[in-house]
């Protein structure tokens, strides 16, 4: 006689996991989205103190950070706070790496190929010039200096590209490596450590590139170029190069954007990179192989997607932005929703960050940090003088 096979799930069986699932996220996707709401109005607040050099990004890290440390040193000694904890947990998790990715997508709303082509052969040869030097750079010095290797790539994507929305996207491919994503609260430490580099690095970049670009004589075209080539965020280079003039912040902005396309090759090639030593370490016998970047195990023989999902979905609304189809309201709102979202996975990521472990191994780092902001606008000035004359 046959084994019996096991029953389909009924309806009311699939409903109970579909609310216990939602009922598991909602205390921490409650924490995440009035801690955005804060943050935001924080971020306006502070914004005009700060020249816009603070992100509202990093000031969400930071606050998860803090918030994340204070329930870590309460577990101990409270049934309370580690209920809170144990609560909360599911939703951060989710909002940090589906949220995340969400926000990715819709920052190719912001980017269109028609505006990167504007900047002409020798503009876009600055940018490129400048990604590949500054990424393959940093990755040097990080092995000479002994930095952890995820820090020193996360590093080396936020300086090349656009500060932390690059190293947002960065970690979610870090995930699928056996040694980073085996270990989620040192990697959350990794980020926490590049995104305060992108922050420190590009506040003073924000008061000494204007200077200096006038010390040496490059007029407005060249500063814009020389700004937005080497400047880490997005709010960091108008804040530099509007003290220049209207004509630099332009051509900044256009800069800066040409830097943000090149995000989703550079994503995907270490992706693919870290998908062939992920398949390479799973052992022989093994049934399963390490998670897959969309956040799901893979049986053998699947192997995870070269390039993530969201990665694609970044180049189709750079795509679709590019056709000049779309109202400014629907990209200014996209634009707008996609500071909610890299706000909303920066403060539930910053949840999970040991701020202790992280102060004791920050050093090094830190003169990561140094060399790699010496190493772009080193490599940014000397493509535009050589380019653009």
């Amino acid at each position: 006689m046959p084994p019996a096979q096991p029953s389909a799930p009924t309806v009311d069986q699939t409903t109970y996991r579909t609310s216990r699932g939602a009922s598991r996220l909602g205390p921490g996707l409650a924490l995440a989205a009035v801690a955005t709401v804060v943050l935001l109005g924080v971020s306006r607040l502070v914004a005009p103190l700060t020249n816009g050099a603070l992100s509202p990004l990093v000031l969400a890290l930071v606050a998860g950070a803090v918030l994340g440390s204070a329930l870590g040193r309460l577990v101990p000694r409270g049934a309370r706070a580690a209920r809170f904890a144990e609560q909360v947990g599911p939703g951060t998790d989710w909002t940090a790496r589906t949220v995340l990715r969400a926000g990715v997508v819709l920052l190719g709303l912001q980017l269109s190929i028609p505006d990167v082509l504007a900047l002409g052969w020798r503009g876009i040869a600055v940018v490129v010039i400048t990604v590949t030097g500054t990424f393959a750079a940093i990755l040097g010095l990080g092995r000479l200096l002994r930095v952890p290797r995820a820090t020193a790539l996360l590093v080396a994507t936020g300086f090349s590209i656009c500060g932390a929305a690059a190293v947002s996207a960065m970690t979610s491919v870090l995930e699928r490596d056996p040694r980073a994503g085996s270990a989620p609260a040192r990697l959350r430490d990794d980020v926490a450590a590049a995104l305060a580099l992108v922050t420190v690095y590009g506040t003073v970049a924000i008061f000494v590139l204007p200077a200096l670009a006038g010390a040496i004589g490059l007029d407005d075209h060249q500063a814009g170029l020389w700004i937005g080539a080497s400047v880490q965020e997005v709010a960091q280079v108008v804040a530099a190069a509007g003290t220049v003039s209207a004509a630099a912040l332009a051509t900044a902005t256009v800069t800066k954007l040409a830097r943000v396309v090149l995000l989703a090759p550079l994503v995907a090639g270490a992706g693919a990179l870290l998908s062939r030593r992920a398949a390479l370490a799973a052992a022989p016998g093994d049934d399963l192989v390490p998670e897959s970047p969309e956040g799901g195990t893979t049986a053998r023989g699947r192997r995870a997607p070269l390039v993530p999902g969201f990665v694609l979905g970044f180049l189709v609304a750079v795509l679709v932005r590019s056709t000049g189809l779309l109202p400014d309201v629907v990209t200014d709102t996209a634009q707008q929703l996609t500071t909610v979202l890299f706000v909303a996975a920066m403060f539930a990521l910053g949840t999970g960050v040991d701020v202790p472990r992280l102060a004791r191994t920050a050093r090094r780092p830190l003169l990561l940090g140094a060399l790699g902001t010496v190493v772009v606008t080193g490599i940014a000035l000397t493509a535009v003088l050589l380019l653009a004359p």
